[in-house]
């Protein structure tokens, strides 16, 4: 004999205060089921006003601005090694003639191997340029366009360091010339006023 007993079911109460509707009215504005008002009260405002710590920030410090620098740096490392390891790995199986899992595999090799060195390497230079900016910005109690410039230089100086005097030199002009074409870049109204133009 089978049991014919209604099963419980906590969704289909003939409880009417389960019958709570989630909307306002007719228009459907949706209710917060925390707070219990509705949000639209509230107003939309283009200008979101937040609270700030007393002597916070309106924007976000360097240190802040640094974790997406370095994360932003790997990333990019990992998709340009991929396709230069892509291309490096094309190569190599065409001119060993393999085919099928052998082909597939070495290209994969290449591809994983590309993209983990280049992702290393920019990863350690944005920490590297990272860690020299903060400490000037702290040390200087100013972030400006010279902290940026100088983090640059230190920058490509300390990467080249182990290489010799000759390449840590070049480094620097690298990373001199490179920090330099940025700030021209993001600052050229500022510079403009700086000169008087």
């Amino acid at each position: 004999m089978e049991d014919k007993s209604p099963v419980y079911n906590p969704y289909s109460s003939s409880d009417p205060s389960m019958n709570v509707p989630v909307t306002t009215g007719p228009a459907g504005a949706i209710m917060s089921p925390y707070l219990n008002f509705d949000p639209a009260y509230l107003g939309t405002n283009a200008d979101s006003q937040f609270i700030f710590p007393e002597g916070a920030a309106r924007t976000r410090g360097r240190l802040e601005l640094s974790f997406s620098l370095i994360g932003g740096s790997v990333f990019i490392g990992a998709g340009l090694g991929g396709l230069n390891g892509f291309y490096s790995g094309l190569k190599d199986v065409q001119a060993r003639q393999l085919t099928g899992a052998n082909r597939r595999t070495q290209l994969l090799n290449f591809i994983t191997k590309g993209g983990a060195s280049t992702a290393q390497t920019l990863g350690v230079v944005a920490l590297m340029y990272s860690v020299f900016g903060v400490v000037l910005s702290w040390g200087r109690g100013v972030d400006d366009e010279l902290n940026t410039v100088t983090a640059g230089t230190a920058t490509g100086m300390l990467y080249k360091s182990s290489a010799g005097w000759k390449r840590c030199l070049r480094g620097g002009a690298v990373g001199l010339g490179l920090s330099t074409l940025y700030v021209l870049f993001t600052s050229r109204d500022r510079i403009r006023g700086m000169m008087g133009r």
